[in-house]
């Protein structure tokens, strides 16, 4: 029985059109990092198309909620 597909950072990173291989993630996130306060989806890091998407998704509570959850935190470590 196949169930909802699971999504991963990787898949995130190719979604947004970034390059989604480990170390460019890794790489990304190290020199992305975020203000505690400032929120994931109004970060200047993101094209309007990216930045609608992870709104858009985040907004619906859709599959890639989750994985948008552990960017945030990921941007985040800090707070």
């Amino acid at each position: 029985m196949l169930g909802e597909p699971e999504y991963n950072i990787s898949e995130l990173f190719a979604q947004l059109g970034l390059d989604s291989s480990d170390e460019a993630i890794a790489h990304f996130i190290e020199n992305n990092q975020l203000a505690k306060e400032e929120k994931l989806t109004e970060a200047s890091i993101w094209n309007d198309n990216q930045r609608m998407f992870l709104q858009e998704e985040w907004e619906k509570d859709a599959a890639w909620v989750e994985v948008i959850d552990e960017l945030n935190v990921r941007l985040h470590p800090q707070a």
